[in-house]
């Protein structure tokens, strides 16, 4: 089992918060209502949530290249979710904008539920589950936050 009270490193902290950023600022925005932009504020976090999602998917390949030497049963379940990611994201960007909103932040919450469950089994340094529950949940809230306080006319 991965060490829960492992130190978190800087730089993943660092960058990790820095890409939260982005989901504040666009979803502030479009509570604003603020001036039309040559991308509407809407498609602007729709597709840095599809991208971040992906990113997110990605990092779980990663996590399943280093176990490699694991059972294949276990290495086709950890590079099957790693894709999952990308599909969803892709598929919120086809969907009407709250609707993709809300799929992004649902695939978000799943995914970090995930992730925490990968770090029980070892799967996953300590600190990644810290790490993504605290980015997880900023990121869900300011998605759930740009559904009901956005101005959508």
């Amino acid at each position: 089992m991965a060490d829960p009270g492992a130190p978190l490193p800087r730089p993943a902290l660092v960058l990790g918060v820095l890409g939260v950023a982005p989901f504040a600022a666009l979803s502030f925005a479009l509570a604003l209502g603020g001036p039309p932009a040559p991308i509407p504020i809407k498609a602007a976090l729709s597709t840095y949530g599809a991208v971040i999602l992906s990113f997110m998917g990605g990092a779980q390949w990663g996590l399943a290249v280093a176990g490699a030497s694991e059972n294949p049963s276990t290495l086709w379940r950890r590079y099957g979710i790693s894709v999952v990611p990308a599909l969803i994201g892709w598929s919120a960007l086809l969907a009407p904008a709250r609707l993709g909103l809300g799929l992004l932040g649902a695939a978000f919450a799943i995914l970090a539920a995930y992730d925490l469950w990968c770090v029980e089994r070892g799967e996953a340094p300590g600190w990644y589950g810290r790490l993504r529950l605290g980015l997880s949940a900023a990121v869900v809230a300011c998605l759930a936050a740009a559904i009901l306080l956005g101005r959508w006319a």
